[in-house]
């Protein structure tokens, strides 16, 4: 697989939830980059927008295993990962897979489950397996969590810890529709949900092949200093009191691919860079005087600042193209 049957195959999958998710091309964009990344995603934002149905559309799109979790305060932990329970009949115990074992898991309003259940998650979203009474168990390929809150109700949540946030490939939001899309939606809706009727267009191989492709993008080093000289930016800023991490980079890095990969490009150019940073890195950000519901607002804005501080490489007649 090139990375103009890439570009194909992140247009097929955009196109077909717009059947569903009006007027958010960029963030449909962004979340086909996500899973050509194999990175999880936290959407955020008010209820009602369409966080959950974006998440459907994905996994309807995706001829994949697909499963849905409504966090509470009482989800344990093996409510995810799964439990032994000892078979009377064939005297042993048997390991029952828990809801994390799947393709795709969409944990819907994640910040109301309590932190011991919320950890339950850390192993299963960074290694790709799940140890439970000593014995690992892998997770299926591809592997997704799309996690969804609601950054307003504060009370009966517990909001996710800076380890849960960084093992997050991106944070999303959505927001209101046009006008003219929310008619739309008002119309198609109307009678049934189009969700309903939404048919694959993507197999399971063919993303884990793009997967692969993916991270074949070529980067130069101009560029990958580029990357590195924002992230050490971040870590520098005289108001940020944590700055992004060497995972953060390394996410960075492939964000940067899969966007120049779907631009239909075997190569990273500064503005892939630029472009992907916002909503990869600022979540990663812990701003001095942290406010739960004004820091996501800072990291941006100090974000903003140190994209138009630092210098991006210039093309002086040597291409950011690998040569032959």
């Amino acid at each position: 697989m090139d990375t103009l049957e890439i570009k194909n195959l992140s247009q097929k999958l955009q196109d077909n939830m717009k059947k569903i998710i009006k007027g958010k091309e960029d963030v449909l964009k962004k979340v086909v980059i996500s899973l050509l990344c194999s990175g999880h995603i936290l959407l955020e934002d008010i209820p009602g927008t369409g966080k959950t149905t974006l998440a459907k559309a994905l996994a309807k799109s995706v001829s994949c295993d697909f499963k849905r979790v409504q966090f509470t305060p009482d989800l344990l932990p093996s409510d995810l990962t799964g439990v032994n329970f000892y078979n009377q009949k064939e005297e042993k115990f048997v390991f029952k897979k828990g809801s994390i074992f799947t393709n795709i898991l969409l944990g819907d309003e994640i910040n109301r489950a309590t932190p011991r259940t919320q950890s339950s998650l850390l192993e299963c979203m960074e290694e790709r397996q799940a140890t439970i009474d000593g014995v690992t168990h892998p997770m299926a390929e591809p592997f997704l969590v799309i996690a969804t809150q609601n950054p307003i109700e504060i009370q009966g949540t517990f909001p996710l810890p800076e380890a849960q946030l960084d093992r997050f490939f991106m944070k999303l939001s959505m927001g209101y529709p046009e006008k003219d899309f929310e008619l739309q939606m008002l119309s198609e809706f109307k009678e049934s949900n189009p969700l309903d009727s939404l048919e694959p267009v993507a197999e399971k191989e063919e993303i884990l092949k793009a997967q692969q492709e993916v991270r074949q993008v070529y980067v130069s080093e101009p560029v990958k200093l580029y990357l590195l000289n924002i992230v050490t930016a971040t870590r520098n800023h005289e108001k940020i009191r944590l700055g992004v991490s060497p995972r953060g980079s390394i996410a960075f890095l492939r964000a940067a691919q899969a966007l120049a990969a779907v631009n239909g490009r075997d190569y990273v150019l500064p503005d892939d860079v630029k472009e992907i940073a916002p909503s990869v890195l600022s979540h990663r950000i812990i701003c001095k005087g942290h406010n739960v519901l004004k820091s996501d607002d800072s990291a941006k804005e100090y974000l903003r600042q140190i994209l138009v501080q630092v210098e991006a490489p210039v093309d002086r007649g040597a291409s950011f193209e690998q040569k032959a």
